[in-house]
């Protein structure tokens, strides 16, 4: 039986921290060795967003986790332990916190990637405007910008498609202009439609 199947069956199709049924995946709880059912769980898309920091923390959402902690399951104690902690500024995260046991194995495992230690700020690739930008989105200029080690001058206005973001930088996207990929700073863009 398949890694996924196994936990399709122990999740009944459900997310394992929040219970929802929508959008449901396969999630490796980091770090690890090899891939077990220990070591995964089934999350939905939105606790996967949370969870990887590409979407503001919904503290209501996370209210689930005073019940999915009790799991048995080490990579749900895990996820509880680490949102938790991300979510500690609320007395409720605080007072589970203080329920939840962890033993010294996977106390450090969930210690080891140091997410406990954030605050559960997120940095977000946002525009000049505010906005999100999220991968494969378009963008327009909003000043025109010389393009170092080429003659490129990219003017304001300029659509750029398909953008990536830059994984390290929530400042930094690229796009492609003039068929060249362009390292572009995301406060001369603003996301088409806003």
């Amino acid at each position: 039986m398949k890694m996924e199947e196994i936990l399709q069956n122990r999740s009944n199709g459900k997310c394992e921290l929040c219970g929802s049924a929508e959008s449901v995946q396969l999630y490796s709880v980091l770090p690890q060795d090899n891939r077990t059912a220990d070591n995964s769980i089934m999350v939905c898309s939105k606790c996967q967003v949370q969870i990887d920091k590409k979407a503001p923390l919904d503290q209501e959402h996370w209210k689930c986790l005073t019940e999915t902690m009790w799991s048995e399951v080490p990579g749900i104690q895990v996820t509880a332990w680490r949102m938790l902690n991300r979510l500690r500024a609320e007395s409720w995260a605080t007072d589970q916190l203080d329920m939840l046991y962890l033993d010294d194995e996977t106390l450090a495992w969930a210690k080891a990637t140091g997410d406990h230690e954030s605050d559960g700020t997120v940095d977000l690739h946002l525009d000049a405007n505010g906005n999100q930008l999220l991968q494969g989105d378009t963008v327009i200029l909003t000043r025109s910008l010389d393009v170092k080690g080429t003659s490129l001058n990219a003017k304001m206005g300029t659509v750029v498609k398909n953008i990536r973001l830059v994984e390290d930088n929530t400042e930094q996207i690229e796009g492609k202009i003039e068929g060249q990929v362009i390292v572009i700073l995301t406060k001369y863009v603003r996301k088409q439609g806003n």
